[in-house]
């Protein structure tokens, strides 16, 4: 541990498994003052935030009364993290309206809830590192059967970037996170419903993930989470409106 986010607060989202509490827990572990939210907020047990918060942020509402209550409490958050999401499998023969809709809701119009709601706050301090969760599968590369996701993902970098140079002289920096394919309790939800659907084993649908990888493998949470904690530190003040890949080479 080397505290370099002593001082800081930190408001996550989806931190209760998987990329989100891996950031969570890097925070954490480099003194900074963390307010974990999750919709699912048993999840946050362990976890060893300074609060754990139930959190749909789907809700305009609870969102705005999370930002007033942080920052009543606690002040402008330094670091807002936006984690949350859902993969959708499928092309555009398999995405229904609501479908389109419901991802787009939870994968974009979600993080444009949570910077509306502690952006004010934050430029009254004249500073503040926001990251967005993106992907690989998005404007950079296309992924079969990830239609909406992909451009669900490809509108959080242009959100990221609209944001960055909106308010790049009034202290405030915006990257997002590009992950290739990570190990996660998610992807092993997808490769469970791959393997129903298909009638392929576990085993040979998690290799297909394993094997669009060109360094061999699929990547940590952790290691995301290192790449996070650097774009969230001083560290990275020269940094921002930039998609970061972090994805063994999958956009090679």
């Amino acid at each position: 541990m080397t505290n370099r986010l002593k001082g800081k607060i930190a408001v996550t989202t989806a931190a209760g498994q998987g990329i989100g509490r891996a950031i969570a827990e890097a925070f954490i572990a480099e003194g900074a003052t963390v307010i974990a939210s999750d919709l699912d907020d048993s999840k946050l047990k362990g976890l060893g935030a300074k609060q754990s918060v139930k959190l749909d942020v789907r809700s305009t509402a609870a969102v705005d009364a999370l930002a007033q209550s942080v920052v009543k409490e606690f002040g402008a958050p330094h670091i807002l993290i936006n984690c949350a999401g859902f993969v959708h499998d499928g092309s555009v023969l398999h995405c229904s309206e609501a479908d389109w809709d419901f991802s787009f809701d939870l994968n974009v119009k979600a993080m444009h809830r949570t910077i509306r709601a502690f952006l004010p706050a934050m430029l009254e301090e004249g500073r503040g590192s926001i990251i967005n969760m993106s992907s690989t599968a998005s404007s950079i590369r296309g992924v079969p059967n990830r239609y909406v996701y992909g451009a669900t993902k490809a509108a959080v970098i242009g959100l990221t970037k609209a944001v960055a140079i909106d308010f790049i002289r009034q202290g405030i920096r915006c990257n997002a996170i590009c992950p290739g394919t990570i190990q996660s309790p998610s992807l092993d939800g997808r490769i469970a419903t791959a393997s129903e659907q298909t009638g392929k084993s576990q085993a040979d649908v998690r290799q297909t993930f394993v094997d669009r990888q060109p360094m061999g493998r699929l990547g940590t949470a952790q290691e995301v989470a290192n790449l996070v904690l650097f774009l969230a530190s001083d560290e990275s003040s020269y940094v921002t409106g930039q998609a970061h890949l972090v994805d063994g080479g999958m956009a090679l």
